[in-house]
């Protein structure tokens, strides 16, 4: 099968993966570009398809058809799809992880630095409902606690809590807890973004719907962490760092 993208591949590619698997390419030879080109059609069509079924339920032939790429080229660039699905989270959860430390590094109370996280990544579901779904099918897999945001969630929540910002009284069964405030969260956010209807304009004149809703769902995380209302609140609205 060639590897050029055919009209459903086309269509499918309305949103695009994080800038790693979207650089500029540099001038090289015409083998090296056409290989890299193939690699990231095969990772754009394995995002949606995982995305939309979750991993145990996409083989590798839906990947390659769905790439319009031959089956025996996806060998020449993952081992399996367990390879595949590595890489993904690689560019989709640990570039965003990175993205979120930098955006941080200049804040020093650890609820703040929560703040942050959980706006920014609400936000990102919000412009980009395929990474939000992702993030919700795959986020509660055994993978999650060894993900980039798994990882970073954990090691910032027992900063707090050594530094006595945080009180809880079981540091794993609250972890547990706030990432599903996060997952809850993002799937409204995709909810939002996608109504139109009338209960949803409802929900935004009677205050439930998505107004300021990143930072009232970080101020929920915030008090899940043990801290107080009237300051997770005020934490949750200051202004964004960078």
């Amino acid at each position: 099968m060639p590897d050029t993208p055919n009209s459903r591949a086309t269509r499918q590619r309305t949103q695009k993966l994080p800038a790693p698997a979207r650089a500029t390419e540099e001038h090289q030879p015409r083998g090296a570009r056409r290989k890299r080109e193939t690699r990231t059609r095969l990772l754009d069509a394995a995002f949606r398809l995982m995305a939309e079924k979750g991993m145990g339920s996409v083989a590798i032939t839906d990947i390659t058809e769905a790439a319009d790429v031959g089956f025996g080229s996806f060998y020449n660039h993952f081992e399996s799809k367990e390879a595949i699905f590595a890489a993904l989270v690689e560019w989709v959860f640990e570039e965003f992880a990175d993205t979120l430390d930098r955006l941080a590094s200049g804040l020093s109370d650890p609820a703040e630095v929560v703040a942050v996280c959980v706006r920014h990544t609400l936000m990102r579901a919000r412009r980009e409902p395929v990474w939000g779904q992702l993030l919700i099918r795959e986020g509660f897999s055994v993978h999650a606690l060894n993900w980039g945001l798994g990882q970073r969630l954990l090691r910032d929540s027992q900063s707090g809590i050594s530094a006595k910002r945080f009180v809880v009284p079981d540091h794993f069964l609250c972890l547990i807890s706030v990432t599903g405030i996060i997952f809850a969260a993002i799937a409204a956010e995709l909810h939002f973004s996608a109504s139109v209807t009338r209960g949803v304009q409802r929900q935004k004149a009677s205050g439930l719907g998505e107004q300021n809703f990143a930072e009232r769902a970080a101020a929920v995380v915030l008090q899940a962490l043990g801290v107080k209302r009237a300051e997770a609140e005020r934490i949750a609205q200051l202004p964004l760092p960078g």
